[in-house]
């Protein structure tokens, strides 16, 4: 006999009463699992077959009591048993509960596959394989996946600033297998931190498999068990790196953390056996000879692989003749040789101060393919014809020998041109005699494809790279500026010219190449740089689509003003980055229509395969007008092996490791800097604001190119408010405000060597000093050497490397917000040195969150023991029967737009924030 309906009613039979929600005479036939199931469990349970046919048949999503009711499962401990299977296969990705707490099956569902971006707070985001916006991820979500762990996802809901939620509905694929931290034996547990910025987890190591591992050493661990939402992931040493503070040791932990290969496997060691130290004869037959023409090449003072060489001479109708040679690597990296397999695998040489992990082995890199003076070499010629005003009237493209007649300098020849008159310079210009003409008709066509270049309105900021000098032992003796002189700007825009002829000779030839392709900025991003500039009394003209000329026209308007710098970086932040692309849609940066590179194949596997492109055309039977044939040269010798989707796949790859080198660059210097900052700690300096967010500001030092943060809870006296379009904190009693570009004086309050953060204190505000112009970004063209010779990646004066990429795509604003409205706790780690008291005042404002290195900590417990740990100072080993206790979680989701990420040192343009526009970033 059923019951009344009121408050004591079940909700079983609350469901049976509503008539309306379901039909009896709908329900499915019985479930033909049952004796199954009846097998498995004492209390009989409908089978998960059964239970997805009856959501199937009824077409609609149910409440748990509805389910039941049409399963006809009526006494407790069946309901209670169904309960818990429907969890389960939620758990598993079968069902999803919506938030009317209803079922329905994920295939009903439009379920989102992507991978996962962790962010150094705890929370994540999704990027989505078929694109659009990034989709959020709390940090609950985050504990049961790694960064870049590829997943299953439906949005959960839209927040009030119209991001979307997910969650995570299956992990499809595991790319964590090892990972890199420094291992703490804490409370009777030993557990690891990972390095890696965008990882929260924390690993569980079980005694008997430290393997020799030392409190606070650096390890790799391999992932034993990963983790779930219960249960935290286990691991293995497999290698122990270290101590935490050996020399060098910053620099193998961001190897192996960012999984850059950096071994040579065994095939490649027997392949490079059989190469002779010197160019052989039979490599130079049927190749145009070029051994009489005065090639030389202009690199930095230390440099070792010489990967392009130049000529120029007068034409008797008027304009040049301009070659630009380049190494052929091509010829030695043979395709899908074990050479190519390596050297596709890690797509780009990597430039560490004062270390390199290059692309190519040193018997190539600095032997072989290496454009040494006074020897013989093989390479891949562009020969351009240039009028009077700088125009490419005509390329031709071929393979040649060549004989570098001399290794000329930066400096040397930037003497030569501006300091002939010096003591230096007269000797100079006696030691190259032959080469000064040479030398003067390389500056006059600089002169010409400068005035070209200002006249398509190419963007030209400013900028000051620093080199790091290194003392003993890797210390760090001095940071200083790195200067750029007129020898520099010669080759780079001859590299322009030479990328630029590529370029357009494989759109001519109707190839699927690789172009690097930089487009102009996109809506949001411009929508801010307009908002910032309008409370300057700035424009940036050209409506929707600006133009890079109108870049170039409100670049020139601030070039005076004492915000200069400042107006920079905002620009720059505006830019989006380059990518390596089949679909060819010019450089916004450069003002190029069409662009790839060409230029330096021993560090780039991009410019490999465009190097490949043209030798298929050189060695087809097209009648290009554009390439030159030896008459011995044998057809069909190369043929391009890429397609259209090949092609694809390649560029996102190469894209991926330009960009994991930056951030293992980034991670490096960023720790060097901290480190050589500690010898200042307590000091007081003059500095710029560099970035304003709702947790504080981040201070620019002067001529130490490093910034540290002023966090709100050491502004004492006031509630500041922040305006994301004016950029700026606002105190709410005072009305005392502090700007992007405003000069401070500000003391070393602590400095964080484990996260790379620097922690200042406010002294005085308002102080002015000389305006560095160049904090912010890279310039237009390509690199060091030059854009156009785009060494893009220099880090000392004499290393070409990783370019000064702005920050983990993980710290753009809004999503990089930390938790709450930005309110920031210096953490309290083990490599954390304060000057005097410390400058972390927050502590009340970050209840419950935990973010010190090598400590444990229960969610919801203030204990530094873990709350389960329950041991007398033994180890607690870890096994299969054992679930890992919980740890702390870093942060929750972001709210709203007021909060902010706890950043990294954020450091010059060798760093992560700034960029320069040839390779302009998100």
């Amino acid at each position: 006999m059923s019951k009344p309906e009121d408050e004591n009613s079940t909700p079983q039979d609350k469901a049976t009463k509503k008539k309306s929600s379901a039909n009896k005479n709908s329900a499915p036939n019985k479930d033909p699992n049952s004796q199954r199931e009846a097998e498995k469990y004492a209390q009989p349970i409908a089978s998960r077959e059964h239970i997805l046919d009856t959501l199937a048949e009824l077409k609609k999503p149910l409440t748990h009591p509805e389910i039941a009711h049409f399963l006809k499962i009526s006494d407790p401990e069946g309901f209670e048993a169904l309960r818990r299977r429907l969890i389960a296969m939620c758990r598993d990705g079968q069902l999803v509960c919506n938030r009317r707490q209803q079922y329905l099956p994920s295939a009903k569902v439009d379920l989102l596959k992507g991978t996962v971006i962790g962010h150094r707070d705890g929370f994540g985001f999704v990027k989505l394989e078929k694109g659009g916006d990034d989709l959020l991820l709390s940090a609950k979500q985050m504990q049961s996946v790694f960064h870049d762990d590829r997943v299953l996802v439906r949005v959960d809901h839209v927040d009030a600033k119209g991001r979307g939620h997910a969650v995570i509905v299956e992990v499809l694929e595991r790319n964590t297998k090892e990972v890199v931290g420094r291992i703490f034996f804490e409370s009777g547990l030993n557990f690891i931190e990972v390095e890696s910025v965008r990882e929260t987890q924390q690993v569980i190591v079980a005694t008997e498999n430290l393997n020799g591992a030392k409190h606070g050493q650096y390890v790799v661990a391999k992932i034993l068990q990963y983790p779930s939402k219960r249960e935290h992931a286990i691991g293995e040493v497999l290698e122990v790196l270290g101590d935490h503070m050996a020399p060098g040791m910053e620099i193998e932990v961001a190897i192996r953390s960012h999984n850059i290969p950096n071994e040579w496997p065994a095939d490649l060691v027997e392949q490079i056996e059989n190469f002779k130290a010197e160019v052989t004869e039979d490599d130079k037959v049927a190749r145009i000879d070029l051994r009489h023409l005065p090639l030389v090449t202009i690199d930095g003072e230390d440099a070792r692989d010489f990967d392009d060489a130049v000529y120029c001479e007068r034409r008797t109708e008027g304009g040049w003749r301009l070659y630009v040679a380049i190494a052929d690597v091509s010829h030695y990296v043979s395709i899908n040789s074990p050479l190519d397999i390596e050297a596709n695998k890690r797509g780009t040489s990597v430039y560490f101060p004062d270390h390199v992990v290059p692309m190519l082995p040193e018997l190539l890199s600095n032997g072989l393919c290496s454009l040494n003076p006074n020897v013989d070499r093989l390479c891949m010629v562009c020969e351009m014809e240039l009028s009077e005003k700088g125009e490419v009237e005509q390329s031709y493209f071929y393979e040649a020998v060549m004989h570098s007649h001399a290794r000329l300098t930066y400096n040397q020849v930037g003497t030569i041109l501006d300091e002939a008159d010096t003591s230096e310079g007269i000797q100079l210009c006696e030691d190259f005699a032959e080469r000064l003409p040479q030398i003067y008709d390389l500056y006059a066509l600089y002169t010409a494809l400068r005035a070209r270049r200002t006249e398509r309105g190419a963007i030209d900021f400013e900028t000051v790279e620093t080199q790091i000098i290194f003392g003993e032992e890797r210390k760090i003796e001095a940071i200083v500026p790195r200067e750029r002189n007129d020898a520099h700007k010669i080759i780079e825009e001859c590299m322009l010219c030479a990328n630029v002829a590529t370029a357009e000779f494989l759109i001519s030839e109707k190839l699927p190449a690789l172009y690097r392709v930089h487009e102009g900025p996109g809506e949001e991003k411009l929508t801010n740089l307009r908002a910032f500039l309008s409370e300057l009394g700035l424009q940036l003209y050209g409506g929707e689509t600006p133009a890079p000329a109108d870049y170039q026209n409100l670049f020139k308007e601030i070039a005076e003003r004492p915000d200069f710098s400042v107006i920079q970086t905002m620009m720059l932040r505006s830019m989006s980055q380059a990518v390596y692309s089949p679909e060819e849609k010019g450089h916004f940066g450069l003002a190029y229509d069409h662009y790839a590179h060409f230029t330096s194949p021993i560090r780039r596997y991009p410019d490999l395969m465009v190097h490949r492109a043209i030798k298929s055309v050189i060695y087809s039977n097209r009648n290009s007008q554009q390439v030159r044939r030896h008459p011995e040269q044998q057809a069909g010798k190369h043929t391009y092996p890429y397609d259209f989707e090949r092609v694809v796949y390649l560029g996102e790859h190469c894209s991926m490791a330009e960009r994991r080198a930056d951030d293992a660059t980034r991670d490096v210097t960023n720790w060097l800097k901290c480190e050589y900052l500690q010898q200042h700690l307590g000091a007081t300096f003059d500095g710029l604001i560099a970035a304003v967010t709702s947790f504080g500001f981040f201070v620019e030092l002067a001529d130490l190119y490093v910034e540290g943060l002023v966090h709100v809870a050491t502004l004492e006296g006031d509630f500041y408010q922040f305006d994301k379009q004016k950029q700026r904190l606002t105190g709410e009693r005072t009305g005392k405000r502090f700007a992007l570009g405003d000069p401070v004086v500000v003391q070393v309050a602590a400095i964080n060597l484990e996260e790379r953060k620097i922690d200042l204190t406010l002294m005085s505000q308002g102080k002015t000093f000389k305006n560095s112009k160049g904090r912010s970004g890279k310039r237009a063209d390509e690199s060091r050497k030059g854009g156009g010779r785009d060494r893009s990646n220099d880090r000392n004066s004499d290393r070409r490397g990783a370019k000064g990429r702005k920050g983990p795509r993980s710290d753009r604003d809004p999503k990089s917000a930390g938790k709450g409205a930005g309110v920031y706790k210096a953490p309290k780690s083990k490599s954390k040195v304060k000057a005097g008291a410390s400058s972390d005042s927050s502590g009340a404002h970050n209840k419950g969150k935990d973010e010190s290195r090598g400590k444990l900590r229960g969610k919801g417990s203030s204990s530094k023991e873990h709350p389960r740990v329950k041991s007398k100072g033994k180890p607690l080993k870890v096994g299969a029967d054992l679930k890992a206790p919980s740890l702390p979680v870093k942060g929750e989701a972001p709210l709203h737009d007021n909060a902010g990420p706890r950043r990294r040192a954020k450091l010059h343009p060798v760093n992560a924030a700034k960029k320069r526009s040839e390779e302009s970033e998100d």
